[in-house]
């Protein structure tokens, strides 16, 4: 997929959230980016991959995220066949918290 949407523009924006060194940084540039609704939905998705990676129920993370079953049957997807971005990130945050 990265093919599909990579070009200099977004590379510009990946190497700018790569640079921030904080939570509160993060904060600050992605108020500035995003709305807080996208903000929402992003973590939303990611509570969503977390909890199907660890084997919950759609009902369930439909329940705890407020998600639709469409965008809870995509974050499952991308699990399953994408390119291994939320299991990236979410192996890391468990290695983290470890």
């Amino acid at each position: 997929m990265a093919k599909d949407i990579k070009d200099e523009k977004i590379d510009y924006l990946f190497n700018g959230i790569l640079s921030l060194n904080s939570v509160e940084e993060c904060y600050a540039f992605f108020q500035d980016l995003c709305t807080v609704a996208e903000i929402g939905e992003m973590s939303r998705r990611l509570h969503a991959a977390k909890m199907l990676y660890n084997n919950s129920v759609y009902t369930e993370v439909a329940s705890q995220t407020g998600l639709s079953t469409a965008t809870i049957s995509r974050v499952n997807r991308c699990l399953k066949y994408g390119s291994d971005g939320y299991i990236t990130v979410l192996d890391r945050l468990e290695n983290k918290d470890e």
